[in-house]
């Protein structure tokens, strides 16, 4: 269960969910085990389960905490700069990301590999993150293109997805740096994207 909105969460619960976010993101979330996070965060099996009710439980807050930090870089990147440099932004970001160590692709792409079935919460908490991120580039693109967004914000969102799957596999640098080009090409289109392409 996640803290109310005015509770700061308690030492234990953030222990265990820094531990989840490293373990789960490093090392896929069906192979670390509930021992493995209660030996790394140092607390007894009872504190996890006082603050989460099991590991699906655990897995939506590490979830949850991924999509709430890019929220988070939405909003800081859009008080500050027009929607197209917004986008910018975010596609720095992401680059950033694919460079960084450590970098594994996206967490949920990833967890949605690991969780198949579309009837489960893990499964669902992927698509309402991504159906999100979808509508923020497709709200951002319809404000500073005038082609249109929709078809748009999905290419940008398949051109995401390709390069978090390709930076595993290929010279980051490289990857980053065509993602960009991308995304400025599609900055730089006006009509050009027919509907429904």
């Amino acid at each position: 269960m996640a803290p109310r909105d005015n509770e700061r969460p308690s030492p234990a619960r953030s222990r265990l969910l820094n531990t989840a976010k490293k373990a789960f993101y490093q090392d896929g979330i069906r192979s670390v085990g509930i021992d493995r996070i209660v030996a790394e965060a140092q607390v007894t099996r009872a504190t996890l389960y006082r603050h989460f009710a099991g590991k699906d439980d655990l897995v939506l807050a590490y979830l949850d905490e991924v999509h709430q930090a890019m929220r988070g870089q939405v909003h800081d990147a859009a008080a500050k700069e027009l929607p197209a440099d917004t986008i910018r932004a975010l596609g720095r970001s992401i680059a950033h990301s694919i460079q960084s160590p450590g970098f594994r692709g996206c967490a949920f792409l990833n967890a949605v590999a690991e969780y198949p079935d579309p009837g489960h919460p893990v499964h669902q908490a992927v698509l309402a993150h991504r159906q999100w991120f979808l509508n923020t580039i497709t709200h951002l693109l319809a404000r500073s293109r005038e082609a249109p967004a929709e078809t748009a914000a999905r290419h940008f969102v398949m051109l995401r997805d390709g390069a978090m799957a390709a930076g595993c596999l290929f010279d980051p640098s490289l990857v980053s740096d065509t993602f960009l080009r991308g995304v400025e090409g599609l900055l730089q289109a006006r009509a050009t994207i027919a509907p429904g392409a």
